[in-house]
């Protein structure tokens, strides 16, 4: 058998990189280094383990998740220098680090299917279609086979173990040519003819033809293997999905905290973590090609290993009834962590429940301290249709008792009291909506349609206040993904402190400007006054809880204001205007397409 190696130089590159981000982590002593096999390139798998990252940086409280891609040898050599704390590798990588450096799975990656968790690593053999090509495992003898590395697990090993199953020996292919990282070499080399068979992972081909990178009949699957409850088509077996595995050296607290906040992530895509999995059959394909742990693993009789190894045959029992006491103790161990582990998540949604709970009873009164701001704007509105409704009526009587009740006029009449009726339940309803008690619901919502539902119902106020109200709206305002009634309160909050500004400085003719624009990647509205700005003091305190400078005020609308923009992603913030007056500014991140398509 011939061996053949298409290393490609962005392999290099990326091994290079990781390294020399290392050194630089290596500084941060707080930040949380992760080692990612990249198998499909780093930007994939930036994609694919950010949100787990992101979400253990805030479970953690203010500790950075820094995540440093590797190849394979990369890998190993990251975990043999210390330079990180944890590793989210396949299984064949995770048992050579388990054994060589002591590494230990603290979570499995679990993909869902419906309500039914499935394994999800395997491999995947295909070859161009066309007559005559290969069509079953015994098919491989004298054919070049395309992998990514004889070292990769879903690339290469799995389908060395179905090859075994069968009796074909690597040495019966014509040759093993090694593409190296992303997998999509592996497709590259057939098409340039390179190689006559290639080893895919699972689902990976349908990912491909999917992205329009494969044409859905350029390829045929050897071997192929029917599958309950999975979605893809694999050529091999099915084994426990990657593991997430902390170092030897990393702090047990910290490693602790990690599997907490891992187990307690939501799924994302299908995909979440759970529990440390079995990962036997993986140690069963390693023994049945003897490779890694069991690279030296022999097949004596008992009786020769009896003659021959008698000595290392009773220190070898010993370790056996020292793993087993060691076993039952980490069994005991697992337990009672588990049982700590289970409490603490169960206080910490207990404590999530409580603050959303707070959270929402705070915003509640907000709206409803906004609205007895606004009570007398709102009788002035209702007062108009009602007002109106009584002059119908009473121009309608007048024309009976004149006998003048010409159809026509009673018509319009009657049509100019259900319209005045209806704009009477328009400004109620949209009070109702306002301080109602709901669950937060976040939609996709033009920006500009926020902001003119919210001059409905505050434009009235402000001239009878003797305040101009100015808009300015976009047109390329993004579209964002938000909780309409919330970014309401946010805006009337703001409307409400720069029309209070400009009374108290006695300037309300000069008005109050609302302007929406784009921002980069995210909707930027801008409430404009012309009052007397901020002092430093009052700058530096702005958006404290229960600061305020109004003689009735409760201190709690800016803050309030501050906490929902965040949640949703976005930033407000206070600034002087140089020729006098202050304008607040927030920004909303421009909802993603893809997640509404």
């Amino acid at each position: 058998m011939k061996a053949q190696t298409l290393i490609p130089a962005s392999l290099a590159r990326m091994s290079a990189l990781a390294l020399a981000l290392l050194a630089t982590s290596a500084a941060l002593a707080q930040d949380i280094r992760v080692g990612v096999l990249a198998f499909r390139g780093s930007e994939k798998a930036a994609q694919e383990f950010e949100p787990t990252l992101r979400h253990i940086a805030a479970s953690l409280g203010g500790r950075k998740a820094v995540m440093l891609p590797f190849d394979l040898d990369g890998m190993q050599r990251a975990v043999a220098d210390r330079a990180v704390d944890f590793v989210i590798t396949n299984p064949g990588d995770y048992i050579d680090l388990e054994a060589r450096f002591g590494v230990t799975r603290i979570a499995t990656l679990e993909t869902r299917i419906g309500a039914a968790s499935i394994e999800t690593i395997g491999s995947t053999l295909i070859a161009p279609r066309q007559p005559g090509g290969p069509a079953t495992l015994a098919d491989l003898a004298g054919r070049r086979i395309a992998a990514v590395s004889r070292e990769a697990f879903g690339g290469y090993r799995v389908i060395w173990r179905e090859m075994s199953d069968i009796g074909l020996s690597p040495s019966r292919l014509d040759a093993i040519v090694e593409t190296g990282f992303p997998m999509q070499r592996v497709v590259d080399a057939l098409r340039a003819g390179a190689a006559d068979v290639g080893v895919l992972r699972a689902c990976l081909l349908e990912e491909l033809v999917a992205d329009g990178r494969v044409g859905a009949d350029e390829f045929t699957v050897i071997g192929e293997r029917p599958t309950t409850g999975f979605p893809c088509r694999v050529s091999s077996r099915l084994y426990p999905d990657w593991p997430f595995a902390r170092l030897a050296e990393t702090p047990r607290a910290l490693a602790k905290s990690v599997a907490a906040s891992l187990l307690a992530m939501p799924e994302t895509d299908g995909r979440a973590w759970t529990a440390p999995q079995d990962y036997a059959s993986v140690h069963a394909l390693f023994r049945q090609l003897r490779i890694g742990p069991y690279e030296n693993a022999g097949q004596p009789t008992l009786i020769g290993l009896a003659r021959a190894y008698w000595q290392w045959l009773a220190a070898a029992l010993l370790a056996v009834v020292w793993w087993v006491v060691h076993v039952a103790r980490v069994e005991n161990l697992v337990r009672r962590r588990t049982a700590e582990l289970t409490r603490e998540i169960a206080e910490r949604e207990k404590a999530e429940t409580a603050a959303r709970l707070h959270r929402e009873q705070r915003d509640q009164f907000s709206r409803l301290g906004i609205l007895g701001e606004m009570a007398s704007n709102i009788a002035h509105e209702l007062n108009q249709p009602l007002a109106a409704i009584a002059n119908y009526a009473e121009g309608m009587t007048r024309m009976l008792d004149a006998r003048r009740d010409t159809p026509a006029l009673m018509r319009d009449g009657a049509r100019g009291m259900a319209e005045q009726a209806q704009r009477a339940a328009a400004i109620i309803q949209r009070i109702r909506s306002f301080v109602r008690r709901r669950e937060a619901k976040r939609e996709l919502a033009d920006p500009n349609d926020i902001i003119r539902d919210t001059l409905a119902l505050f434009e009235g106020l402000a001239a009878r206040r003797g305040v101009p109200l100015r808009v300015q709206l976009g047109d390329d305002v993004p579209k964002v993904l938000a909780d309409r009634v919330e970014i309401e309160q946010v805006l009337l909050n703001l409307l409400q402190n720069a029309v209070d500004a400009m009374l108290d400085a006695g300037i309300a003719g000069k008005g109050v400007t609302i302007r929406s624009s784009r921002m980069g990647a995210a909707a930027k509205i801008a409430v404009r006054d012309n009052g007397p700005g901020l002092t430093p003091e009052v700058e530096a305190h702005l958006f404290e809880t229960f600061f305020t400078t109004k003689p009735q005020g409760l201190g709690l609308g800016l803050s309030i204001c501050r906490t929902i923009i965040e949640s949703h992603g976005g930033r407000l913030w206070a600034a002087n205007n140089d020729d006098g007056g202050l304008t607040m500014r927030f920004t909303l991140p421009e909802a993603q397409t893809e997640a509404h398509a």
